[in-house]
């Protein structure tokens, strides 16, 4: 009886804590539930909130970029896309092969859209070709029931008006790379599209604008059922340059194929009213992309069609360049208004001869008429008396050197030697013969054409440190220059030589002389040596220009300013391999002096 008294307790007791311990756990889970239901209502709120709405990046329409006068530079334009999602056909190889029937894909193309169809899911829509026309459109419409998969999509394109004729200033734009910083998720974006050179990449976050929001209700497979909301995002903003678009394709059409650069300032303000390198590329083409063979192709060209020659080429200034002789040997008192040599045609240094470009030789010469007919001779012998350093003290006042920096990339800064550069470089003294050749703007001397420009606006300005910008000085504004610290006397010495060199019969420039209402052009005539002259080619006859292959002929340039009493605008011009850059300097001033006198900025 005991024994069955004894199991009862021991069954009771286990029924109590079985009881006990079920009633701790539903405590728990009663607990837990408040807890959740409760206290973390918000947040599994917004989980769930999550889980139903999916929100997306809108792209925000690029900033336009403007000339002076309000003409549009880079613009966005209606695209239409074929799209293809990937979950809308049962084979996207079939797909895009039967796409490939009515338009061609590269194999470029092909690979970029199987490799955007892998990054993404099947029911986001990837680009498969841009830039539609309307014929291209209909005809993808007509052959629909052809192309499960594919739709037609409509956004905003970039277009370049100016075309090849402003593409190294202005620029493209082109999808992100793998190795762009991604600082922003716009990047994100399939597609997307940023500033890859000139002003495009110079300004991109201001052009970018910020992405708007689209909150829209999907389903469990991620798909849309409906929009909730939507915020725009703020478009880029707009850019206003200093670029004159009538003066910037007037440059450009007066190259008429030739290789070379452009580029004119305002003296007063230094705005940059062209900048031309050509020939070039369409950026229009590069934006929508272009084929591995295309871009072999333009990296080829015999032109360097995607080298931007105004800021990345780097040449020997030649007689250009004894503008900056002249001063120097004026300020360090080497020579003066009335100092005179005499060109025989050659001089002799040691048992080397230096020869001036004029055979029979110029016969007495002061500075002024030195600078008229670019005799070698005169500056070889004031080179030669100021000694190299002298000379690069003067050619760096003016800017040389270094590089302008004007924001736009791969800008090269040239170089100006001097006795400690060449020890530095090559344990090597100077020698006296290396000054003579440097007097003519040769040897190691190097500029780029953008250099060259801010040297004739420092002299056309009366010696104040003008420096280049793209920015347009708004009315009322000013832009304060300090004084270079040259005498007046120097100055106009130097300006009359620059005058004469185009007004005066016997100037290297005079057959590109004109006279516009009284208003005349300034400047200073320039040709470089790419090759080597031998003395056994010299006394059987130096080969002409045109009887030497195109890449061994000599490059042609001008500096110059206009108008002549009262400058207004300075210009550099650089042909390579050929001749006329006096000429295409002339007719670009004119054009300016004939704006400024009749034409209206466009409204």
């Amino acid at each position: 009886m005991n024994r069955d008294n004894d199991k009862g307790k021991v069954l009771i007791n286990r029924a109590l804590i079985l009881g006990a311990g079920q009633f701790f756990l539903l405590l728990v889970i009663i607990f837990r539930l408040y807890y959740l239901q409760v206290y973390q209502a918000d947040k599994y709120k917004t989980l769930a909130d999550e889980n139903r709405i999916s929100t997306r990046l809108l792209v925000p329409p690029r900033g336009i970029i403007y000339d002076r006068h309000q003409v549009m530079l880079a613009t966005n334009q209606q695209n239409f896309q074929a799209m293809i999602v990937a979950e809308q056909t049962t084979d996207v190889q079939q797909t895009l092969d039967a796409f490939k029937k009515i338009m061609p894909l590269s194999e470029d193309e092909e690979k970029r859209i199987k490799k955007d169809l892998k990054k993404n899911r099947s029911f986001v829509p990837i680009q498969v070709k841009e830039n539609l026309t309307w014929e291209e459109v209909a005809k993808i419409q007509l052959n629909a029931p052809d192309l499960p998969g594919i739709i037609i999509d409509e956004g905003l394109s970039r277009y370049y008006p100016l075309g090849e004729k402003a593409a190294h200033v202005i620029g493209y734009v082109s999808s992100v790379s793998e190795n762009d910083v991604k600082d922003d998720p716009l990047l994100e974006v399939p597609g997307f599209k940023i500033g890859k050179a000139g002003i495009e990449k110079l300004y991109e976050k201001s052009l970018r604008g910020k992405g708007g929001n689209q909150k829209l209700e999907v389903n469990a497979y991620g798909r849309i059922m409906k929009e909730i909301e939507k915020i725009d995002g703020v478009p880029g903003e707009k850019i206003e340059l200093s670029l004159d678009a009538r003066l910037q394709e007037k440059a450009y059409d007066l190259f008429e194929g030739n290789s070379g650069a452009a580029i004119m300032l305002d003296v007063n303000t230094g705005e940059i009213l062209t900048f031309v390198s050509a020939p070039a590329y369409d950026p229009n083409l590069l934006t929508q992309g272009v084929s591995s063979e295309e871009w072999r192709a333009l990296n080829s060209n015999e032109f360097n069609l995607l080298v931007n020659k105004a800021i990345s080429g780097q040449y020997s200034p030649g007689s250009t360049f004894k503008v900056v002789v002249a001063l120097a040997g004026l300020e360090n008192g080497t020579i003066n208004s009335q100092s005179r040599s005499f060109c025989a045609g050659k001089m002799m240094l040691g048992n080397h001869t230096f020869h001036c470009w004029k055979r029979i030789g110029h016969g007495y010469m002061d500075v002024v008429r030195a600078l008229q007919h670019s005799c070698d001779i005169f500056f070889y012998e004031a080179a030669q008396k100021l000694g190299i350093n002298k000379i690069a003290d003067m050619a760096r006042r003016f800017g040389f050197g270094k590089k302008v920096s004007i924001g736009l990339e791969n800008e090269k800064s040239g170089l100006i030697p001097d006795t400690e550069w060449k020890w530095r470089r090559f344990r090597e003294s100077w020698q006296q013969g290396e000054s003579l050749i440097s007097g003519i703007g040769q040897g190691y001397i190097l500029t780029t054409p953008l250099q060259l420009a801010t040297m004739a606006a420092r002299v056309a300005s009366g010696g104040y440190e003008v420096t280049p910008t793209f920015n347009k000085i708004q009315p009322g504004e000013k832009r304060v220059f300090k004084k270079m610290n040259l005498k007046d006397i120097n100055l106009e010495v130097v300006k009359q030589g620059m005058c004469d060199v185009v007004n005066v019969p016997g100037g290297t420039a005079y057959g590109s002389r004109f006279d516009f209402n009284g208003q005349k052009m300034c400047g200073k005539t320039g040709t470089t040596q790419v090759r080597r002259i031998t003395m056994k080619e010299r006394q059987s006859g130096v080969i002409k220009q045109e009887d030497l292959p195109w890449k061994y002929r000599d490059h042609s340039l001008f500096i110059g300013y206009a108008p002549h009493d009262n400058p207004k605008y300075a210009v550099a011009v650089l042909i390579e391999h050929g001749k006329g850059a006096p000429q295409i300097a002339g007719k670009l001033l004119l054009e300016a002096l004939k704006l400024d006198a009749g034409n209206q900025p466009v409204e």
